[in-house]
Formats: C-alpha cells, structure tokens, sequence
C-alpha cells in the first residue's frame, strides 16, 4: 500500500521539480539575457549619460524653468514636481477655480518669459498629466518655446527648431499613441549642440 503511494506520489513531485526549474529558473534567467543583450538601453531604466554620468530617465520628466530650455508639462506630484514616489495627477474638474488659477498662472509664465507669445498655446503646456511624471509634450508645445529658447541662447530660431524637429517621435507602428518630443533628450541636445552664447564685456 505504501509502494503504491509512493509509486502515485512521484510524478506530481517530478512535475513540481520541472516546473519549478522551467519556470522558476530557466524562464526568468532566459528573458533577463535577451533583455540586457537586445534591449540593454530599455532593460537598465531608458538612462541618459553624459561622461558617465547619469542625467535622467527618457520615462520620467524633469522641472526646467530656465528660459533656455525646453519646458514640459507641469507636474502634482505632492512634495516636489516630477516625483517618482508620488505619482499622481490634479483631479482638478474643469470646474474647479484651482485649475483655473494653475493654468492661469503658467500662461502668464510662458508669456512673461517670451513677450512675442501672443496667440493660442498647446493645453498639454499648461495642465499636468495623470501620472505627473510625463517626460513628452507634443510637437506643437515644443515649437512655441522656440524663440524663447533661440533668443536665451544666442542662436537663430531656425537652428533651435531644426533641432526639435530632429527628436520629434512618431506614432509607435504608425498607429499607437501622437507624435511626442521628449524633453529631456530635447535639452541635453541644446547643451551640446547650442550652448548659451556669452556676450564679452
């Protein structure tokens, strides 16, 4: 009777055993070679680095204010903008005088810093995004700060949204989501390529 057990007994435990090592093992250790070696960039963080040092994430957006730089969405998430421990949007309803005040106070921002803005601006520039982390704003935002941006630096408008347009990202498969820019790798192209002209005195 106890050989029998036994005997019912093994299979299920041999099945637990190769499962467990397949699964378990084998599977994880087989996914994580082929992520580091096809998608090394995406596996580590989407990372960007300039002389070894680590500047930022392309998935998580950062506060600029400077005038010449690229400026992205504004950011509720609690303590400091851009936080990556407390994602979250405003749920402000339309109705809600608080966002009105907040948009508001970014139109005056984005006009204070750039007198010739006078026509329509981009929502995605003055509202916040769900997560609060958002590092794109769309094409048309992007554009808008480019003689802002030209005139902080000392270069010609034309250079500035050339170089935009360089790092406008399409629809993924031509089908999913809207052409995007990504600000940060915006900015750290505008270091390098167009650094800030300083008068001599």
């Amino acid at each position: 009777m106890r050989h029998e057990w036994l005997e019912a007994l093994r299979p299920a435990v041999l099945m637990v055993a190769v499962f467990t090592l397949l699964t378990g093992v084998l599977y994880p250790l087989a996914i994580w070679i082929v992520t580091h070696d096809i998608f090394a960039f995406e596996a580590e963080g989407s990372l960007l680095e300039e002389h070894g040092k680590v500047l930022g994430s392309v998935l998580i957006g950062q506060e600029f204010q400077d005038a010449g730089h690229l400026w992205g969405r504004l950011s509720a998430t609690g303590s400091f903008a851009y936080n990556p421990g407390a994602s979250s949007g405003t749920n402000l309803g339309p109705l809600n005088p608080a966002l009105a005040a907040a948009v508001k106070a970014r139109l005056e921002a984005l006009r204070s810093a750039d007198s010739t803005l006078t026509g329509p601006i981009p929502v995605d520039l003055v509202t916040a995004s769900a997560s609060g982390l958002d590092p794109d704003i769309s094409p048309a935002a992007a554009y808008v700060q480019v003689s802002r941006i030209a005139h902080a630096r000392g270069a010609d408008a034309a250079q500035v949204r050339a170089l935009i347009e360089r790092h406008v990202e399409r629809r993924t498969f031509l089908v999913f989501g809207e052409p995007r820019v990504n600000v940060l790798s915006v900015n750290l192209d505008l270091d390098r390529k167009l650094p800030v002209q300083v008068s001599a005195r």
